[in-house]
């Protein structure tokens, strides 16, 4: 599984801690992690919670990326922007029992986390508890098991939902603020991981396009 990491302007300098924890847990599963950045709050490209929001639904739905962690302050904001967007499923993920449960029962593609909001002494280990318990198993296996069914069965009336209230992606990308568009793929290793790995060759060929206005 391809997991993309991305940070937001607030909580960047805490992104090499972040990425580290994540690798160090599901590397030995046979996970690899992108480091979409920022990678500190110096970084030319300044990303803020609702840019991840986009950025991971690009991700996500060009199949650049199967499973996106993100986060800001609270993890409310993160959330709340990725869950604006098609093809994004984003949980709120405080703790390990979190991790596992949204794992399980809403078998989501997107996790936003709180970077500040109690993170202290122990905030990496705290991290790596959440990670083994969401990349662990495969997720969607319902919890309680005996809730499996009607677990599953809202899962896809909820896909469903989404299908019917969202816009298709590329919609999106031609009417959104094409700066802030462009602000939001600009960060430095966008480019060479986001090309090599898009599955969708129509939404590549506009994000170049973009780039090069």
């Amino acid at each position: 599984m391809k997991i993309a990491l991305i940070n937001e302007n607030s909580q960047a300098a805490k992104n090499a801690l972040i990425c580290d924890t994540l690798k160090k847990v599901v590397e030995p599963m046979g996970h690899t992690v992108y480091n979409y950045g920022m990678y500190s709050a110096d970084d030319e490209a300044q990303l803020t919670y609702v840019m991840n929001g986009l950025l991971a639904a690009i991700l996500l739905n060009s199949k650049a990326a199967d499973y996106v962690v993100t986060g800001c302050g609270t993890g409310e904001g993160a959330m709340l922007a990725c869950n604006a967007f098609p093809g994004v499923l984003c949980g709120h993920i405080v703790d390990a029992e979190d991790g596992f449960m949204f794992a399980q029962i809403n078998d989501g593609n997107a996790v936003a986390l709180p970077f500040a909001k109690g993170f202290g002494w122990g905030g990496e280990i705290r991290l790596e508890y959440i990670f083994e318990k969401l990349f662990g198993c495969e997720s969607g296996g319902g919890y309680p098991k005996e809730r499996v069914v009607p677990e599953q069965r809202n899962k896809k009336i909820l896909d469903g939902v989404k299908l019917i209230t969202h816009t298709d992606m590329m919609t999106i990308l031609k009417e959104i603020d094409q700066d802030f568009l462009k602000t939001t793929i600009s960060g430095e290793k966008f480019q060479e991981y986001f090309f090599a790995n898009c599955q969708v060759p129509e939404m590549a060929e506009y994000l170049k396009g973009v780039l090069n206005s």
